[in-house]
């Protein structure tokens, strides 16, 4: 008995020592001048949409970027609000949604129109799901989201009562990469 539970335990190791290492992902990583934020990022959900956001993080796009929009309870933005002229990404909406962490790509009120603006959910917000593309959510620095998010700002509304509330003091991403992790 004793000789068959060792054989067993030994097919068992071996077996578990012969599985492949999870396959490694590329994630995002934004330097922030408040912390760091790393994303995983959803590409069989949004893969035109992850496409986009990798090329212009490749290019350095984000970096030197403000988070010129921050509303309490709601989300953080940055990109560069269509001035760029950068070509749109259809809308990919998915099952995924809108939590605390969520990644997004913001658009204007016409379909298809999302670009470079991306945001991030400081809270649920269901309201969005179906409405705006989710691609990523925070897996590292829920803590620097939240610093962000508590920023003093000065209130603006634009037309249509959308709050655009603009940090008193600029939150600076330094760095956005890609980076390679394990079975993340």
């Amino acid at each position: 008995m004793k000789k068959t539970l060792a054989i067993l335990i030994l097919l068992l190791a071996s077996s578990l020592s012969a599985q492949p290492a999870p396959p490694s992902t590329e994630v995002a990583v934004l330097e922030t001048s408040l912390g760091t934020m790393v994303f995983r990022l959803f590409e069989k959900d949004a893969p035109k949409t992850v496409a986009n956001f990798k090329a212009l993080v490749r290019e350095g796009f984000y970096d030197g970027k403000p988070f010129y929009r921050v509303v309490a309870g709601h989300v953080i933005q940055t990109g560069d609000g269509g001035e760029s002229g950068r070509p749109t990404v259809p809308d990919e909406f998915n099952s995924n949604p809108h939590v605390a962490g969520a990644l997004g790509l913001a658009h204007d009120v016409q379909p298809n129109t999302g670009s470079t603006e991306i945001y991030v959910c400081l809270a649920p917000r269901p309201h969005l799901d179906g409405r705006f593309t989710v691609f990523g959510q925070v897996i590292e620095g829920m803590d620097v989201l939240a610093k962000i998010g508590a920023v003093p700002v000065n209130e603006k509304f634009l037309e249509g009562n959308v709050a655009f509330h603009e940090p008193k003091e600029p939150v600076l991403i330094r760095k956005a990469r890609l980076e390679t992790r394990p079975g993340t």
